[in-house]
């Protein structure tokens, strides 16, 4: 698909509005200025993005989060950013009227893309400041909202002023799916990243009784084609998102071109002993036994190649580590090639700027001046 150069700034949809102001882009204009220059932090990279969103360049900037890798700005074509809010608005009906909420930062592409869902399918959205509780002075129902994981976390009590909820951003534990059971918000776990412009596939993690079966599999957006390689990572075929097939390190069982489940990224499998371990399988076992952040590593070993250890985000405490060895010992769910060997503390993990977890510099920090082999599980 060529799209270089063909971009024209499409009319403002008729409903869409901010914050109760209707809009054309002359007064969306005179918004995004007001926003840059008098609003706060939030509000001007509100601002920052809508007067690039209008301007006459064909793509814009985005900045990828670093979590797997050191963050990197890539182009991204305004088209293709509409054809993206196109798909989210037929997958999860969300048309034109829709009251929305946006809740989350504007510097990266799940807030950008709340903005121009807004504007290309005539929401009514509303922006509050993009911190851990946001719906806490929230009084009025939304339609639809998009947070990660802290934000859901943090948003429990409130959830009800919602109808769908999109999480991204980060895994959702399995101590947090178990807590939006029950209630009417429809929750999704999305599955996508920067370069897919948002996420390209969902599941609803607290569906009606007759769906639990669907919950493991993620089902992809319109004019999505899954594959896999050799290597069973996930590939992408997604034309109008991304001129090039794109090739995750996403592991996955592949159900169909359309639906798979996901098992971790290739980055962190663990060859211990000649098995293949999954961290973030084995993690998704551990979340309901550790309160605290938490996440699976390996260091070397003579005998088994990688040993698998876990890493907990706390103070150490001897009480504390006696208690969650002697549960892990005891769970039943997992393998014994599963089970950590050795358990490590550390105060405070290394986080990106939009807070998910820097596993390789959280290691780097903790083995800084480590001389002993951490506490036996």
């Amino acid at each position: 698909m060529k799209t270089k150069n063909t971009f024209y700034i499409p009319p403002i949809h008729e409903d869409f509005s901010i914050n109760k102001q209707s809009c054309t882009k002359e007064s969306l204009q005179q918004i995004a200025n007001t926003y840059r220059k008098e609003g706060e932090v939030y509000e001007q990279e509100v601002g920052d993005f809508l007067i690039d969103w209008l301007n006459k360049e064909d793509y814009i900037i985005a900045q990828t989060s670093g979590s797997t890798g050191k963050p990197k700005k890539i182009k991204i074509y305004k088209q293709h950013m509409i054809n993206s809010a196109m798909a989210t608005g037929k997958f999860f009906k969300v048309g034109s009227g829709t009251t929305a909420l946006l809740c989350l930062p504007a510097t990266y592409i799940a807030g950008k893309m709340m903005l121009v869902r807004a504007i290309v399918l005539g929401w009514k959205l509303d922006i509050v400041p993009p911190k851990v509780n946001p719906l806490d002075t929230v009084y009025k129902q939304y339609d639809f909202c998009a947070m990660v994981p802290l934000q859901l976390d943090n948003s429990l009590n409130r959830l009800h002023v919602l109808q769908k909820l999109i999480v991204g951003g980060g895994t959702v534990s399995e101590h947090l799916k178990g807590l939006v059971q029950g209630i009417k918000t429809k929750v999704y776990e999305t599955y996508g990243m920067t370069e897919t412009i948002s996420h390209i596939a969902a599941r609803r993690i607290n569906p009606k009784k007759k769906d639990k079966k669907e919950i493991r599999f993620f089902k992809a957006m319109p004019n999505i084609t899954l594959s896999t390689d050799d290597r069973q990572c996930l590939v992408i075929k997604a034309p109008q998102l991304n001129d090039n097939t794109i090739i995750t390190n996403d592991i996955v069982v592949l159900k169909t071109y359309k639906k798979f489940i996901w098992k971790g990224r290739i980055d962190n499998v663990i060859n211990s002993g000649g098995i293949k371990l999954y961290p973030e399988e084995i993690e998704a076992k551990l979340q309901l036994l550790i309160v605290q952040r938490f996440f699976i590593a390996s260091i070397a070993d003579t005998k088994l190649g990688d040993k698998i250890i876990l890493i907990i985000e706390d103070e150490y405490n001897e009480s504390k580590h006696n208690l969650i060895a002697e549960a892990i010992r005891n769970i039943k769910t997992i393998s014994k090639y599963e089970i950590p060997k050795q358990l490590y503390f550390l105060s405070k993990f290394v986080e990106t700027k939009n807070g998910k977890i820097q596993r390789v510099k959280t290691l780097e920090l903790l083995f800084q001046n480590r001389d002993f082999n951490g506490y036996s599980i």
